[in-house]
């Protein structure tokens, strides 16, 4: 049996989630779901976005599987996602971007995985107002990149493309201009990458990549690079295959891992059965991987491609003319991945 904290998250979330978990419990994998809060969901009920409740049981579980989480613009508490991932130090954020037939994009046949670092960089949260008379007249923030931090970063992107047996890594940064933060994590690849002679290595400076990848993604395979660009980058990967509500997260570290939907709480659409529960499908795929329920992901991962293949069983974003909303398109899904 394995032990999962579940987050159903705010907005979406919950009807996702539930969509989600019910696929994943189709496949006869024995869990048992510790459901817990975080985000606005748990500023109402404890009045924190993490209560203390949430942090023992992934400590204790080291796995959890998250709905998306509302983060105030400006002011109010800030990011919970970047809090989690820093608290469990969940250095890799891997996030694939995987085309689906049936869906009509603008490039077929994409494959990219993304690994960001995930708790360095500008999201340090090392930042200040310059003030006068109490107004503030500037802002500063300060970009943290570590040698240790970089080092396990590009080398966990090195040993997923030994393991799934991936021909490229691209390492992409700004040292040009940010020669020492960038260019510490362009140092570090280059050196790692000498452990690694059966990969071919390269990287691209950030502007010129985001250029290349929209004329054609096919010449990159698995990317690495630091926090804000691989934040930016992710979200232009996604939208090659068709958008957020497609592409699946998981953030890793050695003490936990938490697996998502990198798409926000769409608040505007909660509770009309009508949110795209792929991508948080997928990230449940990535858990199974994860845990070892392998044939249970490989089940999970087929089943959804020919539902979204054949274009019946989905959500409007997927399909106009299509009437099924979030619970008939997770319940197809089941339906198929109970095999």
């Amino acid at each position: 049996m394995h032990s999962i904290t579940l987050i159903p998250g705010d907005g979406i979330g919950p009807s996702i989630m539930e969509a989600a978990v019910k696929v994943i419990e189709a496949t006869g994998v024995d869990i048992q779901w510790d459901e817990r809060y975080a985000g606005l969901a748990a500023v109402e009920k404890f009045d924190s976005p993490i209560p203390f409740e949430t942090l023992e049981s992934i400590r204790k579980t080291r796995v959890a599987f998250k709905g998306p989480l509302t983060t105030p613009v400006g002011g109010g508490f800030r990011s919970v996602n970047v809090a989690l991932r820093q608290e469990f130090e969940l250095y890799a954020n891997v996030r694939p971007a995987v085309s689906f037939e049936g869906l009509q994009t603008r490039f077929k046949d994409v494959n990219i995985l993304m690994v960001r670092e995930n708790t360095e960089g500008l999201y340090s949260g090392i930042e200040h107002y310059i003030k006068v008379d109490g107004v503030a007249i500037a802002a500063e923030s300060t970009a943290v990149i570590t040698r240790a931090g970089s080092e396990r970063t590009v080398r966990y992107a090195f040993e997923y493309a030994r393991k799934h047996k991936r021909k490229r890594v691209t390492l992409v940064h700004k040292a040009n201009i940010l020669k020492c933060t960038t260019g510490l994590f362009l140092e570090v690849g280059k050196q790692i990458s000498k452990e690694y002679p059966e990969i071919e290595f390269n990287d691209k400076i950030i502007d010129a990549c985001a250029m290349q990848m929209v004329m054609d993604p096919s010449v990159f395979d698995v990317i690495v690079t630091t926090n804000l660009f691989g934040d930016i980058l992710s979200d232009l990967t996604s939208g090659l295959v068709g958008g957020l509500g497609l592409t699946p997260g998981a953030n890793i570290g050695k003490a936990a891992a938490i697996f998502e939907a990198v798409h926000g709480s769409a608040p505007d659409i909660a509770g009309k059965n009508l949110a795209n529960p792929t991508a948080v499908i997928m990230a449940g795929v990535m858990m199974l991987e994860y845990i070892g329920e392998l044939d249970a992901a490989k089940r999970v991962d087929q089943a959804t491609k020919a539902v979204i293949k054949e274009g019946k069983f989905v959500t409007p974003d997927l399909n106009k003319t299509s009437t099924c909303g979030t619970k008939e398109m997770g319940e197809e899904i089941a339906r198929r991945a109970r095999g």
